[in-house]
């Protein structure tokens, strides 16, 4: 067993307590412990969904089960914040903070938003491929994309 997956659910919401973790959310978030982006996936339709629910939106199972994605995709959509509240590594006096819309190669229509890193803001295009890689925020892993084959 993963060191992440030996927290108790106290140590879990001390360690991310930056984020709300609920029932829900838990398994997500120990994901990111081990830097593996965990995604509910319904084990009697096979379809993803995000963020983490209970249940499955397409057939109403309640037997989802987390399952790490492979993390590639292409940028679906594009945000540059020039203001926002405040995160470790983001400064906007600096130039706008590029977000991204990613849809993930597992399924059309799965998406995940995040930051772009390893590129200029003025280089993230739609329809850009990417992959998931990590950095530290908040004491804690981050998930984040960056432009495939740069890692």
């Amino acid at each position: 067993m993963a060191a992440a997956e030996q927290l108790d659910d106290e140590a879990l919401v001390e360690r991310m307590s930056h984020v709300s973790v609920d029932h829900d959310s838990k398994a997500f978030y120990l994901g990111w412990l081990e830097r593996e982006l965990r995604l509910n996936r319904c084990a009697d339709c096979a379809r993803w969904h995000h963020p983490p629910r209970p249940m499955c939106p397409a057939c109403w199972s309640w037997n989802v089960e987390p399952t790490p994605v492979r993390g590639r995709g292409t940028v679906h959509l594009r945000m540059l914040l020039h203001q926002g509240p405040p995160a470790p590594g983001v400064d906007y006096t600096q130039g706008p903070h590029p977000v991204v819309v990613v849809e993930l190669e597992e399924q059309p229509g799965l998406r995940y938003t995040s930051t772009i890193v390893g590129c200029s803001a003025a280089e993230v295009r739609i329809g850009m491929p990417v992959e998931l890689t990590w950095i530290e925020r908040h004491g804690a892993p981050f998930p984040v994309f960056q432009p495939a084959g740069r890692g």
